[in-house]
């Protein structure tokens, strides 16, 4: 019964959204979805495996150039988005290698100033691959980016079916429901498996996993390339979505939001990575929206600038949050038993 209901509302909430708040909200839920693959992409790197990569968004640019490049009028190729999304994953799985494999030996702070320093570069490459020549364009980015189709449904314009329209922003909302509920299906049986139980080995204690016949090596590649290719999909999903990109899109504070949403969620537990990521991507602009209303019927004017009070309250409760519950909103009940047997007093 549980199930049922979820799917029903899941079903209709974008037409419920739309019929309340407005078409907006459904892109920014969309948004959401993808920010939700690639929340589940770090836990797989830092929850699981527990490796600090604070370079994470360099593989969603990859994902999003590899869709943007191969799918617009910049080459002149046209590939259909179901060959891309998985070339783009590949691709991004090849740089989550290229960049584990000189981190091999590296923790804690040097690690995430290595990854901090990838993902720099990767932006700094897309930024200036124009000349002499012109691959990524450079800053002004790629546009008129072909959209997602199926068959002669395109999801750049308005469907009927049945007689019911999907605007693409819904269509969108289908897909990306649909690609994220898999990521999680996916996310939750290597959890399981012995290569997460592998991952969480070398999380508590690297030697002794080593000792007890582990390949560490091949464990923490195993974990960059299949974090990053989860940032892969969601980059090229990204792409179609906005019909453009640039590198001003994958700056590094995109991959410290993502972060804060595993962090905020509960590292290592995929439902409350999840909803650290809906919350992250949600509730900030609902701020953005409602600031200045509330403080114009408070205050009878606007006093502090809408921008500035969201990040305000968005650092506020981050903060709350880290004192109040270390182990996220929704921990793994493995990690609430190992914050509280660490918090409990030494008994004789």
């Amino acid at each position: 019964m549980g199930l049922t209901l979820t799917a029903a509302v899941l079903a209709i909430l974008p037409f419920a959204l739309e019929a309340s708040v407005g078409r907006t909200w459904v892109r920014i839920v969309d948004l959401a979805l993808l920010y939700s693959m690639l929340a589940l992409g770090l836990n797989i790197v830092v929850g699981f495996a527990g490796l600090l990569d604070l370079g994470y968004i360099a593989f969603y640019a990859v994902g999003a150039y590899v869709y943007a490049l191969l799918a617009s009028p910049h080459f002149g190729v046209h590939l259909p988005w179901w060959l891309l999304l998985p070339l783009g994953a590949l691709l991004a799985a090849f740089f989550g290698v290229l960049l584990g494999a000189p981190t091999l030996r590296l923790r804690g702070d040097y690690l995430a100033i290595v990854t901090l320093g990838f993902g720099e570069i990767i932006r700094i490459f897309l930024n200036n691959l124009n000349a002499p020549v012109n691959i990524t364009n450079g800053p002004q980015g790629v546009n008129l980016i072909d959209p997602v189709s199926v068959g002669a449904v395109s999801f750049a314009k308005t469907n009927t079916l049945l007689g019911i329209a999907f605007p693409g922003t819904h269509l969108y909302y289908y897909l990306f429901l649909l690609v994220a509920l898999l990521v999680m299906f996916v996310c939750i049986r290597l959890e399981d498996s012995r290569i997460g139980r592998a991952w969480v080995a070398i999380r508590e204690d690297e030697i002794a996993a080593q000792a007890m016949g582990i390949n560490t090596r091949n464990i923490k590649l195993l974990a960059f390339a299949m974090g990053a290719t989860f940032g892969g999909v969601a980059g090229g999903l990204f792409a179609s979505l906005q019909g453009f990109v640039s590198p001003e899109s994958f700056v590094v504070w995109e991959s410290i939001t993502v972060l804060c949403m595993v962090v905020l969620g509960g590292m290592g537990h995929v439902a409350g990575v999840v909803l650290g990521a809906l919350m992250l991507a949600t509730l900030p602009e609902l701020l953005r929206h409602t600031a200045a209303p509330v403080q114009q019927r408070l205050f009878g004017a606007v006093l502090l600038d809408p921008e500035s009070l969201r990040m305000l309250l968005f650092g506020l409760a981050l903060i709350l949050v880290m004192l109040l519950r270390p182990a996220g909103l929704w921990p793994s009940s493995t990690r609430r038993r190992e914050l509280t047997s660490a918090r409990a007093p030494a008994t004789l």
